[in-house]
């Protein structure tokens, strides 16, 4: 990608530049990069909002939960909780959160990242202890096939 067509925010990336960004980036690096409160919260913001762009509407057909995600180590010592509400066949999103989550995903910014774009698998993480999980299990484990997850383009 020349110079002119690197994406200057992240508004500008789409799902597979993200996902490649990521796999090329050290957990540092990530860190780094969310580090920056105003950038932290861009990013996060752009993410969930994509969220309804990526579900997938047969697959949460007739599924009616909340789910939160709580994204630590915010440079002030707090957490950035994200609410993603299915319902009704579709996806929303705040970080407001104002329901009573069936499950909630706990992990640090890097983590995160890694998790959305598809570098690292849920259960992976989960076993290794980098995602927590508080809720319904269960139901955790079938909240990644309800969305299509970016795959970095060759």
């Amino acid at each position: 990608m020349s110079d002119a067509q690197t994406p200057t925010s992240m508004q500008d990336f789409d799902a597979s530049q993200l996902a490649a960004m990521v796999a090329g980036a050290t957990d540092e690096q990530l860190a780094e990069g969310m580090s920056d409160p105003e950038n932290r919260k861009n990013v996060l913001d752009e993410i969930f909002r994509r969220m309804a762009e990526h579900v997938e509407p047969a697959k949460v057909q007739g599924v009616d939960a909340v789910v939160h995600f709580e994204v630590l180590d915010r440079p002030d010592g707090g957490v950035d909780t994200y609410e993603v509400v299915l319902r009704n066949g579709a996806c929303t999103t705040t970080d407001e959160p104002s329901e009573q989550a069936r499950v909630t995903f706990k992990m640090k910014p890097a983590d995160f990242l890694r998790l959305v774009s598809g570098n690292q698998a849920g259960p992976v993480m989960f076993m290794s202890g980098k995602l927590k999980i508080e809720g319904d299990l269960m139901f955790a484990s079938q909240v990644a096939t309800f969305f299509r997850v970016p795959q970095a383009s060759a």
